[in-house]
C-alpha cells in the first residue's frame, strides 16, 4: 500500500493525530503527577518535622510544670493558693489524719466521732432481739427519744421506727421517721440521720404497696443523691457530683499508696495518672513517711496542634480521642518521665504549609492551563482537519455527481447525433422526433451549467437579482406546469392548492422559479414510492408561504441542518440511488435570502418532508 493510499482514508489520519497528540499528553500527565508526588513528599517531611519538635516543647512544659508543682506542693498544703478548688484538692494525709481542702466527698478513713454509749441501748435491745418482745422495745426506745441529746434522740428514733416495723405499725413508722429527718445531718453510725430516715421510709411505703408515693419518695431521694445533699460540698464550689466522685476516688487510691509508704515499700515522691469512675485523674505526691500532699490540675492543650494524652493503662485523659490525622508525633512515658503517653497531631498549617499549599495551587494552575491548550488545541486541529476532510470529500463527490450528471445527457446527445450523420434514422418524423430529444438533453445541459455558474456568483456575492411586483400563485402554476411538462415520463403529479386572490409580492421571477423548481425535483426524486407533490399557497401574518410537500421517507433529525450545507448529501441520497450535485438546496436558501425570506424545513423519517418558503408581502427590495 502506498503512502498516499494510506492517508486516503480520514480515519486513519484522525487515529495517527490522537497517536501523536495522546504521547504528550501522556508525559504531561505523568510528570505532573511525579512533581506532585514530590511535593507532597516534602509537604509531609515538614509536617512530621513540625510535629516531632512540637511535641517534644509539649512534653519538656509538661515536665517543668509538673516539677513545679510538686516542689510546691508542701507550701500549698500549709496554704492552699487563691482561687484554689475549681478542678484540684490539696490532701494531706498523716497517721492521725485526712485533711482535703477544699472538702470531698468522702474520705478512705472516717475520723472518729462521738457516739452515744452501747449501754444505753442494751435493755431495750434485749427486748428487741432476745425476746421479740417489740412492744416493750418500743416504750424504752421511745422513752430514750424523749432525751435532750440529739445524738442519743436520733439514735433511738432510729430504733423505735425498726421495731415499730417489725410490730406492722407502719403508720406510726412512718411518723417517726418524718420526725428524724428533722434530725439533718446528725449522725447514727457515721451516716446523716435525714438520709437513713428518708432511706427508710422508702421501705416502709414498699411494705404498704403505696408505689405512687415510693416513686415521688425515690425520685426526690435519688436527686438530693445526685446534688451531693449530704457530701459536704459547698455550693459555689461544687465541680459536679461525677467529678468530686472521681476526686475523691483518686485520694482514696492515694490512701492506698500511702499505706504502702508508710511500710517503706514505695517512694515518697511522685506522679501518676489515676482512672477512676470514667475519669482521668493527675495525683502528685511529696513528702515523707509521716506527712504527704497530693494535688490534681488540668494540663494546657496547644492552639496550633492537637493533643492527646492516655495513661500507662490505655485510658483516654486529654484531646480529641484516636487522632485521625495520618502525622503524629508520640512520646512514651518511659522516654519524657510523664505520667501519659503523649501523642501530637497538626491542626492547621503554619506559614511553610501555606507556602507550600500556595505553591501546589500555582503548579496545579499552570499544569491545569498546559492540559487545558493541549486539550484545546488538539480538538480545534482535530475539528479543523476533520471539516477540510469532509470539504475535500464533499467536493471529490460533487465533482462526482457532476460528472454523471453531465455524462447522461452527453452520452445521450453523442449517441443521437451518431444515428443522425449515420443516416440510420429515416423518415422526417423520426429525425424531429430525434432532434427534440436533442434538444431537451441540450436545455438540461444548459440549466446544469447555469446552476452551477448561478451558484458560483451566489457564493462570490455577485449574483444580480431584478426585483419586480408578482403574483405569487401565478409564478407558481406557471413553475408547476413547465415542471410537469418537462416531466411528462416520470408518474408523479402535483396538486396545486392556492387562495383564489394571493398578495403581490416582489421577487426577481427566474431566481424564485429555480428555487421552487429544485425544490419540486428534490420532492420528486426522493419520494418514488408516493405518486402525489402536494404544492400549497396560503398568506402567513405578514408573510406568504409556499409550501413544497412530499410523502417521501422523510430526514432524520440530524441532517436536517447539514443538507443546507453546499455539496452536503443525505444517506437517503445514497440509499435510493439518486443522482444530484449537492447544491440544490444550499442554491433554493441563497435565493431565499436574497428575497428577505426564510426556508424552513419540517420533515419526521417515514413520514414526508415539506419544505417551505416564506416571503415578505408588498415589501419592495432597495
Amino acid at each position: 500500500m502506498s503512502f498516499r493510499n494510506w492517508f486516503g482514508p480520514s480515519r486513519h489520519l484522525l487515529v495517527l493525530f490522537l497517536a501523536i497528540t495522546f504521547v504528550p499528553a501522556t508525559a504531561l500527565v505523568w510528570l505532573s503527577w511525579r512533581i506532585l508526588e514530590q511535593d507532597r513528599a516534602l509537604e509531609t517531611q515538614r509536617i512530621q518535622e513540625r510535629l516531632e519538635h512540637a511535641a517534644d516543647l509539649i512534653a519538656a512544659a509538661l515536665e517543668r510544670r509538673l516539677a513545679e508543682i510538686e516542689q510546691q506542693l508542701p507550701a500549698w498544703a500549709a496554704s492552699p493558693p487563691a482561687g484554689w478548688g475549681e478542678d484540684a484538692r490539696i490532701v494531706e494525709l498523716t497517721s492521725h489524719n485526712i485533711d482535703a481542702h477544699p472538702s470531698l466527698p468522702y474520705l478512705p478513713t472516717v475520723p472518729p466521732t462521738k457516739e452515744p454509749a452501747s449501754r444505753l441501748w442494751a435493755a431495750a435491745e434485749t427486748f428487741e432481739f432476745q425476746q421479740q418482745d417489740y412492744a416493750q422495745a418500743i416504750t424504752a426506745f421511745r422513752e430514750l427519744s424523749g432525751s435532750k441529746d440529739l445524738l442519743i434522740q436520733a439514735g433511738a428514733l432510729v430504733r423505735l421506727g425498726r421495731n415499730l416495723r417489725k410490730n406492722n405499725q407502719h403508720e406510726e413508722a412512718l411518723a417517726v421517721y418524718q420526725e428524724l429527718a428533722q434530725h439533718g445531718s446528725v449522725p447514727v453510725g457515721e451516716v446523716p440521720a435525714e438520709l437513713l430516715a428518708r432511706q427508710a421510709r422508702c421501705r416502709v411505703l414498699e411494705e404498704l404497696n403505696q408505689a405512687s408515693e415510693l416513686q415521688r419518695a425515690g425520685a426526690a431521694l435519688y436527686a438530693d443523691l445526685r446534688q451531693g445533699r449530704w457530701l459536704g460540698l459547698e455550693p459555689d464550689a461544687q465541680v459536679g457530683l461525677e467529678d468530686a466522685l472521681a476526686l475523691a476516688a483518686a485520694v482514696e487510691w492515694l490512701w492506698e499508696e500511702w499505706r504502702v509508704i508508710g511500710r517503706g515499700e514505695a517512694s515518697v515522691s511522685g506522679r501518676r495518672s489515676v482512672w477512676v469512675n470514667s475519669r482521668s485523674v493527675l495525683v502528685l505526691w511529696r513528702g515523707s513517711a509521716e506527712k504527704l500532699a497530693s494535688q490534681w490540675s488540668s494540663i494546657w492543650q496547644s492552639h496550633r496542634v492537637a493533643l492527646t494524652l492516655t495513661d500507662v493503662d490505655g485510658h483516654h485523659v486529654l484531646g480529641p480521642p484516636g487522632l485521625a490525622d495520618e502525622h503524629q508525633a508520640v512520646r512514651a512515658s518511659a522516654h519524657t518521665r510523664l505520667p501519659w503517653t503523649l501523642s501530637v497531631a497538626s491542626t492547621s498549617p503554619n506559614p511553610d504549609l501555606v507556602e507550600l499549599a500556595g505553591r501546589r495551587r500555582l503548579l496545579l494552575a499552570g499544569l491545569a492551563l498546559m492540559a487545558f491548550l493541549v486539550l484545546a488545541g488538539s480538538y480545534f486541529i482535530a475539528r479543523s482537519v476533520t471539516r477540510e476532510l469532509a470539504v475535500a470529500r464533499m467536493q471529490s463527490d460533487f465533482v462526482s455527481a457532476v460528472s454523471h450528471e453531465f455524462r447522461t445527457p452527453l452520452t445521450s446527445m453523442r449517441h443521437l447525433i451518431e444515428l443522425l450523420v449515420g443516416g440510420v434514422v429515416s423518415g422526417q418524423e423520426h429525425r424531429h422526433q430525434y432532434y427534440a430529444i436533442l434538444a431537451h438533453e441540450t436545455e438540461r445541459l444548459h440549466r446544469l451549467v447555469e446552476s452551477l455558474l448561478n451558484f458560483g456568483r451566489m457564493e462570490a456575492g455577485a449574483q444580480e437579482y431584478s426585483f419586480e411586483p408578482l403574483d405569487p400563485a401565478e409564478l407558481v402554476k406557471d413553475v408547476v406546469e413547465e415542471f410537469q411538462a418537462e416531466t411528462t415520463t416520470d408518474s408523479h403529479r402535483i396538486e396545486l392548492s392556492a387562495e383564489s386572490r394571493a398578495p403581490m409580492i416582489h421577487a426577481d421571477r427566474e431566481a424564485l422559479s429555480r428555487a421552487l423548481w429544485n425544490l419540486l425535483d428534490n420532492a420528486r426524486k426522493y419520494s418514488p414510492d408516493c405518486p402525489t407533490i402536494w404544492v400549497e399557497l396560503a398568506p402567513q401574518g405578514e408573510q406568504f408561504a409556499i409550501r413544497v410537500r412530499d410523502g417521501g421517507q422523510g430526514i432524520p433529525s440530524e441532517e436536517q441542518k447539514e443538507i443546507f450545507q453546499k455539496f452536503a448529501r443525505g444517506a437517503l441520497s445514497k440509499a435510493l440511488n439518486v443522482t444530484g450535485t449537492g447544491i440544490g438546496l444550499a442554491m433554493v436558501q441563497h435565493l431565499v435570502q436574497a428575497h428577505g425570506g426564510q426556508l424552513r424545513l419540517e420533515s419526521q423519517p417515514g413520514h414526508g418532508s415539506t419544505f417551505t418558503i416564506l416571503l415578505p408581502v408588498g415589501k419592495e427590495e432597495k
